[in-house]
């Protein structure tokens, strides 16, 4: 009979998360896994399979917390919800507990190039996300907040999609508030 986890997966994951975050896939060894998890090396295969898999695990775990989509879908206003996403953007980005990026963002640099399964999820969910803008500027059409000048919806999703990227990128240099609000000031420029 296999003995019961002495550990909690969630817990386990979410640590997996902070080690991957600040090091990367690259920077971190199966040793600095086992110590900062608080588990075992047989722990860790038997319930993840190994580093690549527990890092995929942990991708997954982060993606679901960090959902810019549930506040551009959840928000009654177009407009609102993307300023909105901008503005919850620059508290995380600002916070120097944050200071680390995004994971995602993160990830993309240091992986998507030569890892397919890892680049696949994350076009996928910069696709969600896109996707997410593009609905919630329909509804600031709809509702008379956007520019008439902004035909192509479409165009204007993946612009906010890669602008959010790019002041996470920008924020991993250039921590200063002022800067990135006056980054977001531009993009959001769009309602004017």
């Amino acid at each position: 009979m296999a003995r019961p986890k002495e550990f909690d997966p969630t817990k386990v994951l979410d640590r997996a998360v902070d080690i991957f975050w600040e090091f990367g896939y690259e920077g971190t060894s199966v040793h600095d896994l086992i110590k900062h998890l608080g588990i075992g090396r047989q722990s860790l295969y038997d319930t993840y399979g190994g580093k690549r898999d527990l890092f995929f695990s942990a991708l997954k775990h982060y993606d679901r917390q960090h959902d810019i989509i549930s506040i551009l879908e959840n928000t009654e206003s177009g407009k609102e919800a993307i300023v909105h996403a901008f503005d919850q953007l620059i508290h995380t980005v600002s916070d120097e507990k944050q200071s680390k990026g995004c994971f995602m963002v993160n990830t993309a640099v240091e992986l998507a190039p030569h890892d397919p399964e890892v680049s696949k999820f994350i076009e996928e969910g910069g696709q969600r996300t896109e996707l997410a803008f593009y609905q919630a500027l329909i509804r600031a059409q709809e509702q008379g907040e956007l520019n008439t000048r902004h035909q192509d919806l479409k165009a204007l999703a993946r612009f906010l999609n890669s602008a959010r990227n790019g002041l996470v990128v920008t924020s991993k240099t250039t921590p200063d508030q002022v800067v990135l609000q006056d980054i977001v000031k531009v993009i959001l420029s769009i309602f004017d």
